[in-house]
């Protein structure tokens, strides 16, 4: 299948603006996307880059709904699933700044149900396993930085005996209720010994509703989204902004057309259903210009047009080392309370300036901050599963890197 292409042309520079990145080589970033498109391989694309706060590239590309043509525009409202987590840990990391917690503290203490969790030891070839206690309590410094054991799926088969609303759910179900069944499930490591990506956010999240006494989407509006001016992200859209939402793809391997996804709670989580669960590790939804703006807000170092959201020693904490000599899978990178940090020895972070940080969601849209450069980069679209997601949100951030002078 081609697509036909809408192309918002990237903002011009001025002498306002930093004057460090080449117009003709910073062009290349349009004609990788619109290559994306015309291929079939994603309906649409957004991409942002500031530059010390200043705009130096946005382009819009191909359909925000294919059947209709409806074309992308900049004002779109994206899924952008694990991004969620950088928000919420940013609201926990204020109520830390309120003295409501200690990184140390065992989140059994505010989540009782944690007391009894254990942890799935190594089976023989049988396929056989068996539970043993925990060697320490799951600490909320486990929990920012994916140590905490707690995965997303279940070895063994484990899962249909334990099962969680994976991301969303249209079903009547709390955030409470979600998080004591995980609690209730076995974790795969001990906590603190291995970097396990999974659920942990989705805990932070009910904490953060104990420790304030609102609902984590009223809390995230009242403390981050709010004072941010990101007036675009929610959990579950409001009315009126519904038929902004993209259109959400698969893309089948090989040559395969684009096909609309076919689960609906993927699909719908943000339109329609219970929409009580208000899930902390991937369930918000947004558009790019919001999310630059918490981008923007961290590379500040806490705060944006004059409100502060974090201390910079809160940021900068964030941003520092907490797995040890742990490494974020094969990628040779780090990992903050809430951010995978690029190293030297990179094998993800390719031009980026080692002490970025970034991360991505499942519908393929990642950002990388550079402090070194100034730098918030952000890539937007809707497909999953997408085969090539690594090779286009890393190929946009060399894109953007290699237009610099």
């Amino acid at each position: 299948m081609r697509l036909f292409l809408l192309v918002l042309l990237p903002v011009a520079l001025t002498a306002q603006s930093s004057g460090t990145f080449s117009e003709a080589r910073l062009a290349r970033v349009d004609s990788f996307f619109q290559g994306l498109v015309d291929e079939g391989i994603v309906p649409n694309a957004q991409a942002l880059v500031l530059q010390h706060g200043k705009e130096v590239y946005r382009g819009t590309f191909g359909y925000a709904d294919i059947a209709s043509t409806r074309p992308a525009r900049p004002e779109d409202i994206y899924r952008i699933a694990s991004q969620t987590k950088a928000l919420v840990s940013v609201g926990l990391m204020k109520l830390y700044e309120r003295g409501a917690f200690l990184l140390e503290d065992p989140i059994s203490k505010y989540i009782p149900a944690f007391a009894g969790t254990q942890v799935v030891a190594s089976s023989d070839s049988s396929g056989e396993y068996h539970l043993v206690p925990l060697a320490r309590p799951i600490t909320i410094r486990h929990l920012l930085s994916h140590t905490s054991g707690i995965p997303y799926e279940l070895p063994h088969g484990l899962d249909k005996k334990y099962p969680v609303p994976f991301f969303a759910s249209l079903d009547p179900v709390t955030t409470e209720e979600v998080v004591n069944r995980i609690a209730a499930r076995p974790l795969v490591a001990q906590p603190g010994e291995a970097f396990v990506y999974g659920m942990s956010t989705d805990v932070l999240g009910r904490l953060v509703e104990v420790l304030s006494g609102l609902p984590l989407d009223e809390y995230m509006q009242r403390e981050v989204f709010g004072p941010l001016g990101m007036h675009d992200s929610y959990f579950y859209l409001p009315e009126g902004k519904r038929d902004r939402l993209v259109t959400l793809y698969t893309k089948p391997p090989g040559d395969a057309a684009l096909v609309v996804h076919a689960n609906e709670t993927y699909r719908d989580f943000a339109l329609r259903g219970a929409q009580t669960y208000f899930s902390a590790g991937a369930g918000s939804v947004g558009t790019i210009g919001d999310y630059a703006r918490f981008c923007q807000m961290l590379l500040n170092g806490g705060e944006l047009d004059g409100v502060r959201v974090l201390s910079q020693k809160t940021v900068a904490l964030m941003t520092t080392n907490q797995i040890g000599e742990l490494e974020v899978w094969d990628r040779r990178d780090k990992f903050g309370l809430g951010f995978q940090l690029i190293t030297p020895r990179s094998h993800y972070g390719d031009l980026a300036t080692p002490g970025s940080f970034t991360w991505g969601g499942l519908y393929c849209s990642e950002y990388t901050i550079d402090p070194a450069e100034g730098l918030v980069m952000l890539v937007y679209t809707n497909v999953h599963p997408i085969p090539q997601y690594s090779e286009v949100v890393r190929k946009f951030r060399i894109l953007v890197y290699q237009a610099l002078e």
